[in-house]
């Protein structure tokens, strides 16, 4: 019942978005994914990724076919559209065949099986088709904000990250002086965060096949309700970033018409009264709560319990990805803050919704959530006052965000089930 229900609401929620972007002359998530069953796609390693999230249900035999089906598709795709003269130049040429036998999986499931065994296939394919879907929902919200908000609070988080020293501005500095190496490496890691998402999970997910089951909590769970939500905030609290209000754009061109001044990343802006400014038709508004932070650490999360390599790369991901955000001016400090909230808050309910309910679990998510919206009212209705006494709220914020690290850590820790020793045979009186 849980995964019909999450499957209609999410069906409708498609089409929903679907309408309200064909109303703004933008194509929508349903459209989107259509093209490329046939079409070159955005991203061909994203549809490999949703494959391999699907494979996770299928036996190794099975998975060596999908995958020699998949390449074979792309194979003869790529032929036909040479042979037409049709070459993808805005896309991938390959992920076709992926797409497709996702879709394979899903008749399969519904025509050759019957009972558990067709709803674990199904779960299998929502789970591969959802990390797709959120992709295309994810690009048609980013032009919807851009269609709908025609002024950005920029100048609110601008002044509110006085009193976190302007981590953007010193960031973006030092990113600058390492040169294209460090920026490359920054840019790769922010780029793929999707595809470290997967590996962790397929690692999470790694019994499925042999079980028969999927684990209760994983990481695509905390991934997916990250990019249903995350959105809805950037309605509420539209921002372009750094690199756009102050700054030439994010590739040196756009950006700078709308801009108040060109001075990220070398100066500071001065702290005057905040307003709201206006902005193009094109940015998205996609900084409050920064979602590659929240993704990033829904990662680092998830592979504590894993094993070292793994948890050293949820390190290094989640610091490359900070570094990134602030580097490259996508985000304030303040973004980050509220997007490390905005993760804990969300692990917090699944891992209660997975283990069942109880005080611990409602107190932590009622905390985070009033954390949350403390950190939004506070960007919006006291920048200056955050501004003038850096001292005094730098810290109150650093403080906001560890008060909800130590309660996630401590809460959690409690609900980690405890070994049990196992029993010592009493001694035995011996003959003498």
């Amino acid at each position: 019942m849980l995964w019909a229900t999450l499957g209609a609401a999410t069906l409708v929620s498609l089409i929903a978005l679907e309408i309200a972007a064909r109303r703004l002359g933008i194509p929508g998530p349903i459209t989107l994914q259509a093209r490329e069953a046939i079409f070159a796609p955005k991203s061909g390693f994203l549809l490999y990724a949703g494959m391999a999230l699907t494979m996770v249900v299928l036996t190794r035999r099975q998975r060596l076919i999908a995958v020699g089906t998949a390449l074979g598709i792309d194979a003869a795709v790529f032929v036909v559209r040479w042979a037409i003269g049709a070459t993808a130049t805005d896309g991938h040429p390959f992920g076709n065949g992926a797409l497709w036998v996702v879709l394979g999986v899903a008749v399969i499931a519904v025509t050759r099986r019957t009972g558990r065994e067709r709803v674990l296939l199904l779960k299998g394919v929502a789970l591969g088709l959802l990390l797709v879907a959120g992709r295309k929902t994810g690009d048609t919200w980013l032009l919807i904000t851009a269609k709908t908000r025609p002024t950005v609070l920029d100048p609110y988080l601008a002044v509110a990250d006085h009193a976190l020293g302007n981590p953007s501005w010193l960031v973006g500095r030092i990113v600058r002086a390492t040169g294209p190496v460090g920026a490359h490496v920054l840019d790769y890691v922010y780029v793929q965060l999707a595809v470290a998402a997967v590996v962790v999970a397929l690692y999470q997910l790694r019994h499925v096949a042999a079980e028969r089951r999927f684990p209760r909590h994983h990481l695509v769970r905390t991934f997916l309700v990250i990019g249903l939500l995350g959105p809805g905030i950037y309605m509420i609290f539209p921002v372009v970033g750094p690199i756009f209000a102050y700054g030439p754009g994010a590739f040196g061109t756009g950006g700078l018409h709308w801009a108040t001044a060109n001075i990220w990343p070398e100066t500071a802006p001065p702290i005057a009264a905040p307003y709201a400014m206006p902005f193009d038709g094109i940015t998205p508004r996609n900084c409050m709560p920064s979602l590659h932070t929240a993704w990033a650490t829904a990662i680092f999360i998830h592979t504590r319990n894993g094993p070292r390599v793994l948890r050293f790369a949820g390190t290094f991901w989640l610091i490359a990805t900070l570094g990134a955000t602030l580097g490259f001016g996508y985000h304030y400090g303040v973004d980050l803050i509220a997007g490390v909230v905005f993760t804990l808050t969300i692990e917090a309910a699944l891992r209660s919704q997975a283990r069942g309910w109880d005080r611990s679990g409602i107190r932590l998510v009622a905390y985070g959530a009033a954390v949350f919206v403390a950190l939004l009212l506070s960007y919006r209705y006291l920048p200056m006052e955050m501004a003038r006494l850096p001292w005094v709220y730098g810290p109150l914020l650093i403080l906001a965000m560890i008060s909800v690290i130590y309660g996630y850590v401590r809460t959690t820790r409690l609900w980690e089930p405890k070994a049990v020793p196992a029993p010592q045979a009493a001694p035995q009186p011996e003959l003498v």
